[in-house]
């Protein structure tokens, strides 16, 4: 392969990898321009998992022989298969310096073993295994510590990758590394934007587009939204006693709470809104199932050895609350039961639209504001 066809290998996988907006998209991305590069049928991102001791599989790009998922869910090697992975865990280079990619032929060992028969021997009965030829394997090292891999084969009967391939892949790995290092850095800062940086759930921000989601949903396709809204009543109190570092551990412990109980609703999204209140998002599920784990979040808010349990007030658009035609008016409503429960100090949840058709929640959500709330607490506008 010319010099110049390999630059624009190099360039195209570099353009393919910065175009990604998801890490899947950026393995596969990894993974295909790393293929292309080398004339190879076939390619896999892996990641070395440290603390599990193994080579986990992210993304299989090409000719996939049975069993090989595009993004698998549990494709794993153990380290001790592979003993070049010893020297990657220990961070120490053979020879100094980082480590340089080798080939490897179904025939047995290839050029770049180094000459140690029987080195890669499980690898080698994966290409008879799965009707490939020959491979060359490069390891991923990202900020000085070995990241995981870049393994890419050829067809049995194609030509084998000689020495000068698996020094181009070594050159890929670098772009690779690059790459997925500018990915996780964009995730790490979306993470923050939409992640409460006290309790670790999500913050008012992520509620608000995925709301806007569902409710596009819920008009289109109908499926149910329903919101929870809590207010974790005694905080004040808390803080004022015991102080800001016991309060904040009283907001941890229920957010605990909170995540444990939307774990019970599959795909929920357990949020704090700010200060004291919180929400759980779920998309799918029956009111009737809202309504029971919000029962479970009230009990075990009441359990906790710190506060004084929760207001809670759900919303669905499985109960007769009227057309839920944005956001807003979900909202609405889920805050104008949670504001009836504070304000009955109610023990479970109170649900809009289960009082019948002068149901108080619905008027109270699509009045003004409630009465005597003063500034504490205004409807959230949009």
């Amino acid at each position: 392969m010319g010099e110049d066809v390999r630059l624009r290998a190099v360039v195209a996988l570099a353009q393919g990898m910065a175009a990604a907006h998801t890490p899947r998209e950026c393995w596969r991305a990894a993974a295909q321009g790393a293929m292309i590069a080398l004339g190879g049928s076939f390619a896999a991102l892996s990641v070395w998992e440290r603390e599990r001791g193994r080579l986990r599989v992210l993304a299989n790009v090409g000719e996939r022989a049975a069993g090989e998922e595009e993004f698998p869910d549990n494709e794993a090697y153990p380290v001790h298969q592979f003993p070049e992975i010893t020297e990657f865990l220990h961070e120490r280079w053979a020879g100094g310096g980082e480590p340089h990619a080798w080939v490897e032929t179904a025939g047995g060992p290839g050029p770049g073993d180094g000459g140690r028969a029987g080195y890669c021997h499980q690898r080698v009965a994966a290409l008879r295994r799965r009707g490939r030829g020959c491979c060359v394997v490069a390891p991923v090292v990202l900020n000085g510590r070995a990241w995981g891999e870049l393994y890419v084969a050829r067809p049995w009967g194609e030509p084998a990758f000689e020495r000068e391939d698996a020094d181009f892949a070594s050159v890929l790995v670098a772009v690779v590394a690059a790459g997925i290092a500018q990915t996780e850095r964009l995730e790490e800062a979306r993470r923050l934007a939409f992640t409460d940086s006290l309790t670790g759930l999500a913050n008012r921000r992520a509620v608000d587009l995925r709301l806007d989601e569902a409710v596009e949903r819920h008009r289109a396709e109908g499926v149910v939204v329903s919101l929870v809204v809590c207010d974790l009543n005694g905080l004040k109190r808390v803080n004022d006693s015991l102080g800001h570092a016991v309060g904040d551990r009283l907001l941890e412990r229920f957010g605990s709470v909170l995540s444990l109980c939307g774990a019970m609703l599959p795909g929920a999204l357990a949020a704090r809104l700010g200060g004291d209140e919180f929400c759980l998002l779920s998309v799918g599920p029956s009111s009737d199932e809202v309504v029971r784990v919000a029962d479970e979040l009230c009990l075990r808010a009441g359990e906790l050895e710190l506060g004084d349990g929760v207001a809670c007030g759900v919303a669905s658009t499985g109960d007769p609350i009227g057309a839920v035609r944005t956001a807003r008016r979900l909202f609405r409503l889920a805050d104008a039961a949670q504001y009836r429960a504070k304000a009955a100090r109610a023990l479970g949840p109170v649900v809009a639209g289960r009082e019948g058709v002068d149901d108080p929640v619905v008027r109270l959500a699509d009045s003004a504001r409630p009465a005597g709330a003063g500034e504490r607490r205004r409807f959230r506008g949009r």
